[in-house]
């Protein structure tokens, strides 16, 4: 365990100063892909229009069981080989894990989006947060835009960051390379129309299931970040409206980290929503919070955002000195 959260400690501050190199990316698949194309292949070979809901259900479930399956047995293997490399290896296998967390990422892309709307006026804040968020950029606002883009640096710090780590912490490669197979899969079939309500039913659930710790844990990493870069009274309003207003949320899950950055900026956040034509009334979270939301604040979201991915690290190297002391 020790070793374990040394390694997720690196691969932390690896992937928070290099990101995703996109050079690399344009000569080898990034391994997302590789998860995507995988997940496709089950979808086109066991997911047909003429079988019937009981039957794709079922498909569903060996399909996601089979790819999870054979994720934990790849990280296995790769476990295996660079342990045979002794301390160069780990130094391998944090970088592996690195290409599988989304910090720096996450945080230039929701930059991009105050950036747009610096630059380019509602139109390039529109286009930069479409590129992050599935709703209709047309309908939103600036306010709107820079709400969408808060919370999906929040909603994405959960599962995206915290949940890949906790998963690496708890089973080692295998969990983090099932973790994001299962993650891609609720992306791309666990939706809730008539092609995969079916066949993505498993993955939707068993997704909803693999996020539910890093959820709740992510409320008081955002707290700890609020707390660094805003003050006590942030951190405390981050806990309060994690645990009072993330029930609100249509997810299980992605409730808790944007109450929880919802409480330390000061905004409302969710509400009324449009998806490809549909409007999504939902309460907001954190009503009694500004609506006007500004892009100082998208700022002030991504230095509580990188706080938070500071104290996850401290946490690692906290849990690993702890082990190390048993």
């Amino acid at each position: 365990m020790t070793v374990t959260l040394i390694v997720l400690a690196a691969a932390l501050v690896i992937d928070r100063i290099v990101g995703d190199p996109p050079k690399l990316w344009e000569r080898v698949p990034h391994p997302v892909v590789v998860f995507g194309r995988a997940i496709s292949f089950f979808d086109r070979m066991f997911n047909g229009k003429r079988m019937k809901p009981e039957t794709r259900r079922f498909n569903g479930a060996v399909a996601i069981g089979a790819l999870l399956a054979a994720s934990m047995l790849v990280g296995s293997v790769i476990h295996g080989l660079l342990g045979l490399l002794g301390w160069p290896g780990l130094a391998l296998e944090a970088a592996v894990v690195a290409l599988f967390l989304a910090q720096k990422s996450l945080a230039d892309h929701v930059g991009a989006v105050a950036l747009g709307l610096r630059q380019g006026g509602l139109e390039g804040g529109q286009q930069a947060v479409s590129m992050i968020v599935g709703r209709d950029p047309a309908t939103l606002d600036e306010p709107a835009v820079c709400r969408a883009a808060i919370e999906s640096l929040a909603e994405n710090f959960s599962d995206g960051v915290v949940a890949p780590a906790l998963w690496y912490a708890l089973l080692g490669l295998p969990g983090v390379l099932a973790y994001k197979m299962l993650n891609t899969a609720d992306s791309m079939i666990g939706h809730r129309n008539a092609k995969y309500l079916e066949f993505g039913r498993a993955a939707a659930r068993l997704d909803d299931l693999a996020n539910w710790p890093a959820a709740r844990l992510s409320i008081v990493l955002v707290a700890a970040g609020a707390w660094a870069t805003i003050g006590r009274r942030a951190a405390q309003a981050a806990l309060d409206l994690g645990l009072r207003d993330s029930g609100l949320h249509r997810s299980p899950n992605s409730g808790w980290p944007e109450a929880a950055m919802a409480g330390a900026l000061g905004v409302g956040l969710a509400g009324p929503r449009v998806y490809g034509g549909v409007r999504v009334d939902e309460p907001m979270m954190n009503a009694a919070g500004r609506t006007a939301a500004t892009p100082d604040d998208i700022r002030r979201g991504i230095k509580v955002f990188n706080r938070a991915c500071d104290a996850l690290v401290l946490f690692a190297l906290t849990g690993a000195a702890l082990a190390a002391a048993v």
